[in-house]
């Protein structure tokens, strides 16, 4: 009968809570990627056999249509741009402006015209390579 009434300490079972723990760290770390935006918008790059790699730019313009101009998802107007640019440290900006194949010449200087009235001196224009 003695060990019928010999007290039993508690046990904490902690690997059900492990389990629960790394189950919790991966569901998070996948809805945390998932979060993460892409960055640009489709586009239909214009091709060339001399483009080159550039180190990655701060700052894409994309001019997916004609006289649109998006950066970070939001449509700006050139004016908008500029202000935009000008809060951004236009000095040391690196853009970069990726436009559509149909988009116009006239698009593409109104929007450098935004980026060198910000004062923004390194701006790249992308293109698809030709021989990928």
């Amino acid at each position: 009968m003695k060990g019928f009434f010999e007290k039993k300490k508690g046990r904490i079972e902690i690997i059900n809570m492990i389990d629960i723990m790394l189950f919790l760290l991966v569901f998070f770390i996948m809805i945390t990627l998932r979060m993460i935006p892409a960055t640009g918008i489709a586009s239909h790059l214009p091709q060339s056999s001399t483009a080159v790699t550039i180190e990655r730019p701060k700052i894409i313009i994309s001019l997916p249509a004609h006289g649109q101009i998006v950066v970070e998802g939001q449509l700006m107007t050139p004016d908008q741009l500029t202000s935009y640019l000008l809060g951004q440290d236009p000095a040391h900006a690196n853009v970069t402006i990726a436009g559509a194949k149909d988009v116009s010449l006239q698009d593409l200087v109104i929007a450098m015209d935004a980026c060198r009235e910000a004062g923004v001196t390194q701006i790249g224009i992308a293109a698809q390579n030709t021989n990928d």
